[in-house]
């Protein structure tokens, strides 16, 4: 069962602070990273809600970011609709699809879901690829950002929009900490732990991972509504399978099933991504060999393994302080 405890949540609030005041003292550049690692750390958050405790790996999460995105772009620069009503609807067309991709595969597992969530997101990204309408492979522009300015909030100012997307960050993980901490949340994970025993239990549990699924891709299309006004501008590379590739790796990076370390994940693959592109077009191979460092180190991934460490002193104090009844 997933538990908050002080030390994820310490690790949580240090890591947006840090972003922030990197934001804040940095020029533009550094939002533009800080916008970067906020819309990847929230498609990895909602990726390791179905892997990391519901052991659905998903490699069709790109596309339902950017399913959410197309949605956002179609209502608001097609339609001329109101930007807050077309962001619901485009996070719950991602849902809706992903409940569906969820219900659809649940009676499958291991490389055979794999393969099956790969399968759908190929599918919906040649759709919008072959599509006219939707502009083929030249994308969509036109779109617009939150007008908050009756708050006297500016979302076109790079650093206040860098901020709103860190905002974004915390508000999806706690929601995802919320519905993990609940009772379908305990449902979902004693589905992951023993499948069999929770049939046994009278537990729908292709009804419940489909639900879970779906809970995962309402998360996902916050990212992809985020990337949307990011750029103001989307293209089908968004549903690309190498998208959902990337969260994934996020995810395995900072720790499976651990909810803050695809956080960490996301600081640490962008900043990566950017330090070692600058000196070398094969930044692929730095990430490669660092992944593969962290899965012989025990997979835990950095934050599994800090937890890991800590709970390993802990045991060890508590051993320490127990009465000889010799």
């Amino acid at each position: 069962m997933f538990q908050q405890t002080t030390a994820r949540t310490i690790i949580l609030f240090a890591a947006l602070a840090g972003l922030a005041i990197y934001a804040a003292t940095g020029g533009y550049f550094s939002r533009e990273i800080v916008i970067e690692i906020a819309i990847l750390a929230i498609l990895a958050v909602s990726l390791d809600v179905c892997a990391g405790f519901g052991g659905m790996v998903s490699l069709c999460h790109g596309a339902i970011m950017g399913i959410s995105a197309y949605v956002y772009a179609i209502l608001t620069a097609k339609f001329g609709l109101p930007n807050l009503p077309s962001a619901v609807a485009a996070v719950a067309a991602a849902s809706v699809f992903g409940t569906l991709v969820g219900w659809i595969t649940g009676r499958t597992s291991g490389i055979y879901f794999i393969m099956a969530t790969l399968a759908f997101g190929q599918m919906a990204y040649t759709i919008v690829f072959k599509s006219r309408w939707l502009g083929g492979d030249d994308g969509m522009g036109g779109i617009a950002r939150f007008d908050f300015s009756f708050l006297g909030i500016d979302l076109n100012d790079s650093l206040t929009f860098a901020l709103y997307a860190l905002l974004l960050v915390a508000g999806v993980y706690f929601a995802a900490a919320w519905v993990l901490r609940s009772a379908f949340g305990r449902t979902l994970t004693g589905i992951h732990s023993n499948e069999d025993r929770m049939r046994a239990l009278g537990i729908n549990t292709v009804f419940h991972r489909g639900r879970a699924f779906g809970f995962s891709a309402l998360l996902a299309g916050v990212a992809g509504i985020l990337a949307a006004q990011h750029t103001m501008y989307i293209s089908p590379s968004l549903l690309f399978w190498t998208v959902s590739g990337e969260a994934l790796i996020v995810v395995i990076l900072g720790g499976l099933g651990t909810l803050v370390g695809p956080l960490i994940g996301a600081v640490l693959f962008v900043f990566l991504k950017h330090e070692v592109s600058s000196h070398t077009d094969h930044w692929h191979m730095v990430i490669g060999l660092v992944l593969i460092a962290t899965v012989l180190a025990g997979g835990r991934g950095i934050w599994g393994q800090i937890e890991f460490w800590l709970n390993g002193r802990r045991g060890t104090a508590g051993q320490a302080k127990e009465p000889s009844h010799a």
